[in-house]
């Protein structure tokens, strides 16, 4: 995971610029009509039998059950069988508290959903922005491009990683479920989440991993003293003592990595 310098500015920041855009899409009509107009035009103009099932599949991949589903097997694969405890607890991290930071923003800004009549499968439950499953499928791309971004499939994660982001946000409207700046706002929250924790693994996570109650001796069955001497063997060459290598353990990171 890089080391991004002023990370709790970043943080605050984006955060509190998503709840300005949620507040004033909920509880005004600057951006309502507008909102309701532009799902009401993917609607109009793009449903059809094969679509609505496409859309539906899509959605489903970033659901509740299937993100749990995706994060469990991904984080025990770097655990169990590449035996990259750091890395498992990184990648746990961004895509978990990125995923479900969704929750306060949307006990904050308390946005109904868009109307039942337009929904091909009705939503219940929590309110409407941000857009949880966008920002499940954020975080997981941070998630993957940090395990990766040292290597030359860089460019490739960024680019399928924008895709299945805006993929998975036409989905949401397709579907009927969130309005257009319920999916924007869940990319700033998500954003502002991985900032956050960012900071706080260099300045406490990462050093203390191994005095977790019951998960340091875990991690300790499974390399992480190993792991964690291939970090401090690469840390040269950083103005921050813990921007070592990322959680891919992938080669030596550039200089003024992350910022």
């Amino acid at each position: 995971m890089p080391y991004v310098r002023h990370w709790l500015r970043y943080s605050i920041l984006l955060f509190a610029s998503a709840i300005v855009l949620g507040m004033t899409a909920a509880h005004t009509k600057i951006i309502q009509p507008h909102d309701l107009d532009l799902d009401r035009t993917i609607q109009t103009n793009t449903r059809t039998g094969w679509l609505n099932h496409t859309m539906e599949a899509v959605s489903y991949c970033a659901s509740p059950v299937a993100g749990v589903l995706i994060l469990a097997v991904w984080c025990g694969y770097l655990l169990f069988v590449r035996r990259r405890p750091i890395a498992a607890s990184a990648t746990f991290l961004v895509v978990a508290i990125g995923w479900n930071s969704t929750q306060l923003a949307k006990a904050i800004v308390a946005r109904p959903r868009p109307p039942r009549e337009f929904m091909l499968d009705p939503e219940i439950g929590s309110n409407s922005f941000p857009s949880g499953h966008t920002a499940f499928t954020v975080a997981a791309m941070v998630g993957v491009y940090f395990l990766l971004r040292e290597s030359q499939h860089r460019r490739t994660v960024v680019f399928l990683g924008v895709l299945a982001v805006l993929l998975v946000a036409f989905s949401r409207m397709y579907v009927g479920a969130h309005y257009p700046t319920d999916t924007f706002g869940s990319v700033l929250i998500a954003g502002s989440a991985i900032f956050f924790v960012t900071g706080v693994w260099h300045a406490w996570l990462l050093p203390n991993l191994d005095r977790l109650p019951l998960i340091g001796a875990l991690f300790a069955r499974f390399g992480l003293e190993e792991e964690r001497a291939e970090l401090e063997a690469d840390r040269g060459g950083y103005d921050h003592p813990a921007a070592v290598p990322g959680p891919g353990g992938g080669g030596r990171h550039r200089r003024h990595a992350g910022r």
